[in-house]
């Protein structure tokens, strides 16, 4: 039996970031909220749904099957966001140095990560490769688990769904992807690199 996931409580970031409102954030909240709710209801589904025709074109059990990666990354990928907000430190000497080898500068990373925010709704992480010992932007697009590379580990990760910013910048995207690294908890982001270097 899948565990029930328990939604986490935000409310200490509401005043914390500048540029993101608190309208704006509890909007957030709820919506993270419902990706919460809805994985828990496939998971308790999946234990209780007929397996015994599952199907390409449709099944209940096989839709529920193929719907489950939305509601955990959509879960878990808001926490793993709101994790790593509240201006806090700076990036780590290590970290600069494994951003810089892959991207050749900091600044050179920074305009890479916005580019890839500006070519789709979804979600930008910088992640790291263990099998290349390396660092990357990824790009989520069109759903929380379309584009999502197998086996890396999220090191920083910005929401850019037009939920995330749309009451406080409507279709300015450019002004929220400044003010998110503006509002970036450098030691969460450091903890997650140190972790897996």
């Amino acid at each position: 039996m899948a565990p029930t996931h328990e939604a986490k409580n935000y409310d200490h970031l509401i005043g914390k970031l500048k540029g993101l409102s608190e309208t704006q954030l509890k909007a957030h909240f709820t919506l993270y909220q419902g990706y919460v709710k809805k994985l828990n209801e496939i998971r308790s589904l999946l234990g209780s749904t007929d397996k015994t025709h599952p199907n390409y074109s449709y099944d209940p059990y096989s839709e529920l099957c193929r719907r489950e990666p939305v509601a955990f990354n959509g879960t878990y990928l808001h926490e793993a966001y709101f994790d790593n907000l509240t201006p806090e430190g700076d990036a780590s000497a290590d970290l600069k140095k494994a951003v810089t080898a892959s991207f050749g500068s900091w600044d050179n990373w920074i305009q890479d990560f916005k580019a890839n925010g500006g070519s789709a709704h979804g979600w930008v992480q910088l992640v790291w490769d263990p099998m290349n010992k390396t660092v990357m932007n990824n790009l989520i697009h069109t759903e929380h688990h379309a584009g999502l590379f197998t086996g890396v580990t999220p090191l920083l990760v910005m929401d850019v769904w037009e939920h995330a910013y749309f009451f406080d910048y409507q279709t300015k995207k450019a002004d929220y992807m400044t003010t998110f690294l503006n509002n970036v908890n450098w030691k969460v982001v450091n903890e997650r690199f140190e972790k897996v270097k």
